[in-house]
């Protein structure tokens, strides 16, 4: 009965300053300042929130909630593959635009 008192005093811990570090997380991406900056918040955010739900299955002892947790960061993951491809396709038709203003000059 100790033991479980002390597990769950852990883990509300651990989802607590994890939410506090999402919350940091969300200030850097909307903050950057460059676009690199907010990809790799938005990633991170997505990691801290599949943390917390795996130490939210531990702790309420609902094992269905890692499944979802692993889903979860499949779905990130690939969230932040398409941003990163979006953002160096806008990047590249930046750098042809200045190229072809360079030669037009």
């Amino acid at each position: 009965m100790v033991i479980d008192n002390v597990y769950r005093s852990i883990y509300m811990f651990v989802i607590i300053f994890l939410a506090v570090c999402l919350f940091a997380c969300l200030i850097r991406a909307i903050k950057g300042p460059r676009i690199a900056d907010r990809i790799v918040a938005v990633n991170m955010m997505g990691t801290m929130v599949m943390v917390i739900m795996t130490a939210l299955s531990l702790m309420l002892k609902e094992s269905y909630l890692v499944d979802i947790s692993l889903i979860y960061a499949m779905i990130s993951f690939i969230a932040v593959v398409v941003i990163t491809k979006v953002y160096i396709g806008i990047y590249e038709e930046r750098k042809a635009a200045r190229r072809r203003k360079g030669d037009a000059d």
